[in-house]
């Protein structure tokens, strides 16, 4: 069937008037404008701590208008290209114009769900943690391809991650693993990956090849920021040293610089053995303990307020997302119902589907709530 261009460039062009003005870019023009002149000041590098978040603010900025203006751009040209094979007749301009459709459609769709994220931390970085579940060692297995998709996601779009502790099974995989992906808005479209994910297939540990289903569970929490007001009294923390291992309990490091911190009052236990430091594991330890405080902080006072207002319900099920390798092939989301017929790719990082579904399932359900 051919391409109704007309219609379709029609489409790309109203999702964008829509993008612009949630994005309201004469104030966020404004915006760069302020912080160019803060970042040009004279005594800006005073304070490192204070010019950092200047630059960075600047950066993010800039790098938002330039992505909705040259999106512009690529839909003029889009325009143009249709225009030019259509007047000559060239079917392979056509046809390159149907490939660059396809192109800029999944481009916008991604700019117009990244208005979507608007709540309080969805501009944040964010801390993802991985633990296996029920399952004995095909769990900790899953866990560890989990731990794999979520870092070639990363991977895929150029998002710098930092791998914080990880917790090796006896046999094989994990039974927890901690890391960071380092980019804005990380939190906001990897918060909606929360949750049990359930693995079904011929277990490649069991010698009469009978089928396993195994769990996994993920947090995914903001990461910190220095102007966030988390103060942890000392006698509320128990810190714990230990020497860091790698798999099979094989030590990689000769000093206890991994550090367990306990947060005694809720029970709530980070580790952190992959800085180089018993300091550095220390304040990275720190880092995500009071992360983990806030986003706690925040959600009991959501229940809060349900509960004043009469309506406790549950958002996330125990099961969201189950991933099938046998009888058949396919990962589906039990919430948004989005699925593929491809889990070799979803395990490779190919997950923006479900990343985007899930946020749009989100706001849906935040509106049904109001």
């Amino acid at each position: 069937m051919a391409v109704d261009f007309e219609t379709e460039i029609k489409h790309l062009r109203t999702t964008m008037a829509s993008v612009r003005e949630v994005t309201d870019l004469p104030a966020l023009e404004q915006q760069i404008s302020d912080l160019e002149q803060q970042a040009a000041a004279p005594d800006l590098w005073d304070d490192p701590e204070s010019a950092q978040g200047v630059t960075s603010a600047l950066s993010r900025a800039n790098a938002e208008r330039d992505r909705i203006v040259g999106m512009d751009s690529r839909i003029d040209d889009l325009e143009t290209l249709v225009e030019l094979g259509t007047e000559e007749g060239d079917a392979d301009t056509l046809a390159e114009a149907e490939t660059e459709l396809t192109k800029v459609a999944k481009a916008v769709s991604e700019l117009e769900v990244r208005t979507l994220l608007s709540g309080e931390y969805d501009e944040r970085e964010a801390v993802v943690t991985i633990r296996a579940g029920a399952g004995g060692v095909d769990a900790a297995d899953f866990a560890e391809m989990l731990m794999r998709m979520y870092l070639r996601w990363a991977e895929r779009h150029g998002y710098p991650t930092k791998v914080m502790d990880t917790s090796y099974a006896e046999e094989a995989g994990l039974k927890s693993a901690t890391f960071e992906v380092n980019v804005p808005y990380a939190y906001g479209n990897l918060s909606v990956e929360g949750g049990t994910h359930r693995l079904v297939r011929i277990s490649p540990f069991d010698n009469q090849g009978r089928r396993q289903t195994s769990f996994a569970a993920v947090e995914v929490i903001p990461l910190i920021e220095g102007t966030d007001s988390i103060e942890i009294p000392d006698n509320e923390l128990k810190i714990d040293v230990f020497r860091s291992s790698g798999p099979g309990g094989q030590s990689v490091n000769t000093t206890d610089s991994a550090v367990r911190m306990t947060h005694i009052p809720t029970g709530i236990v980070v580790s952190m053995q992959n800085e180089k430091s018993q300091i550095q594991n220390r304040a990275a330890a720190l880092r995500v303990m009071q992360s983990r405080l806030l986003l706690q902080k925040k959600a009991e006072e959501a229940a809060e307020r349900k509960e004043l207002a009469g309506d406790v319900k549950a958002s996330w099920g125990d099961q969201m997302r189950s991933y099938v390798l046998n009888p058949y092939q396919m990962v589906k989301d039990l919430r948004t119902e989005h699925e593929t017929g491809n889990p070799s790719a979803v395990f490779d990082g190919d997950i923006d589907g479900f990343i985007e579904a899930g946020i749009r399932w989100r706001i849906e359900q935040a509106k049904s709530e109001d």
